[in-house]
């Protein structure tokens, strides 16, 4: 379908119900806040995280577990970055020097090789530096943090789980055999992404239409393979798209982002769906060779 030709800004909605939409590991897992303003925080590595999830379940031959050609995921789980890069020395038939170093033009050879192989490094970029040189890439697509409309109210729920782990615990509970722990969610919080897909890195990386297509798909539908416990009702809700004409962009993204407006309907009540909220979008003087696609 050939490379992109086109810079796209997007604005992805999506909500979170009795959920928690991105633990931070360093405050134990509690959903991620801005502490001046309470605003719920969700990272660009979990959204491409469940990107790259998608990819891998959308284009994974079930039966072999092979994924299509060039659509396999470099940043997987229990990956080894290192004996990934090795697969294109061994692809190409590529020869360290005696020192063990790359030869000159290997590099090169062998970072074209993990673009075509790997959907998310031609996306999203890697280093692939590190032992087994395969250079560094800048990915076109690239995501912000997300961020809640509303302040967010975590709250932490006791739970039981009427088992225990060990023997020592059943004997100092005389046979209870129980487990106390905790989890935090929030009840309702609807976030806000900004992406950017830039023609310029897109050529260098080989990110096509066919691929940018997928990408789509991957963000109506990525969470609706993410159900667990913690995130049993987290959905894509809208999804605008701002295609320019020209590779350079034909509007600066923020300009594009501010024409979309979020509001309560009634403030004199917490929101708990996303019917609770209006959704506008001013189409008035949109700037010359500004596309607008509503997805979702």
């Amino acid at each position: 379908m050939g490379i992109i030709k086109h810079r796209y800004d997007f604005v992805l909605l999506f909500d979170v119900i009795n959920g928690n939409p991105n633990g931070d590991p360093d405050a134990g897992n509690s959903p991620r806040v801005d502490p001046e303003t309470g605003l719920g925080l969700v990272s660009d590595v979990c959204l491409k995280r469940k990107i790259r999830n998608f990819i891998s379940l959308t284009k994974t031959e079930p039966q072999s577990g092979v994924p299509e050609q060039g659509y396999d995921i470099y940043v997987k789980e229990k990956a080894i970055l290192n004996e990934q890069n090795k697969r294109a020395y061994n692809a190409l038939s590529l020869k360290l020097d005696a020192k063990g170093k790359e030869k000159a033009g290997q590099i090169s050879e062998a970072r074209a090789w993990m673009c075509q192989t790997f959907f998310d490094v031609r996306m999203f970029g890697a280093v692939m530096s590190t032992d087994v040189n395969c250079g560094q890439v800048r990915g076109p697509v690239q995501l912000a943090f997300a961020r809640s409309i509303d302040p967010i109210m975590p709250l932490e729920q006791a739970i039981t789980r009427m088992a225990v782990t060990t023997e020592r615990e059943a004997e100092a509970q005389a046979g209870d055999n129980r487990t106390m722990g905790r989890k935090e969610i929030v009840p309702y919080g609807l976030y806000v992404a900004h992406g950017f897909i830039s023609p310029h890195l897109a050529e260098d990386t080989g990110f096509s239409n066919e691929d940018l297509e997928l990408l789509w798909q991957a963000l109506i539908n990525m969470f609706e393979h993410d159900h667990s416990a913690a995130r049993g009702e987290m959905a894509s809700q809208k999804l605008f798209v701002f295609e320019h004409d020209s590779r350079l962009g034909n509007a600066p993204a923020h300009s594009l982002f501010g024409r979309i407006k979020v509001e309560r309907s009634d403030y004199s009540r917490p929101a708990r769906y996303f019917s609770d909220y209006q959704v506008q979008f001013n189409r008035d003087n949109i700037p010359s060779g500004i596309s607008v696609h509503e997805i979702l």
